[in-house]
């Protein structure tokens, strides 16, 4: 199964080949203010099928890349480290979709699991 995702104008496109198994809404401040919901994958797993066209933003520990669509202003992905004992592993990346973006995908059938980023980071 095929899932695709776009920004709002279409200069970020992305697939993936397996749907979440959850999504991940965080309470930190950059997050709740973005509303995304993630869904987590290695970078082997996700394919970008048009060329980098992200804006990033990177804050405080500059560990997570924040991308962004700079035509339509979309929330598009994160490349992150894995975590582990609160300490980030750069040996195991992950980058994260917004599944707000997703097409054709009903996010309403996937759990949304609560990370409480304000108090966490």
């Amino acid at each position: 199964m095929t899932i695709k995702g776009s920004c709002h104008c279409g200069a970020t496109t992305f697939s993936v080949e397996r749907a979440p198994q959850s999504v991940t809404r965080c309470t930190c401040s950059i997050c709740s203010k973005k509303g995304a919901l993630w869904a987590y994958y290695t970078p082997v797993e996700v394919r970008f099928e048009t060329p980098s066209t992200t804006a990033v933003y990177r804050w405080q520990s500059k560990t997570v890349e924040h991308n962004f669509c700079p035509h339509c202003g979309c929330t598009t992905y994160t490349k992150s480290p894995s975590w582990e004992d609160f300490k980030p592993n750069f040996e195991k990346p992950r980058i994260a979709l917004n599944a707000r973006l997703f097409e054709d995908f009903d996010l309403d059938a996937v759990p949304v699991e609560v990370i409480d980023g304000r108090n966490l980071w």
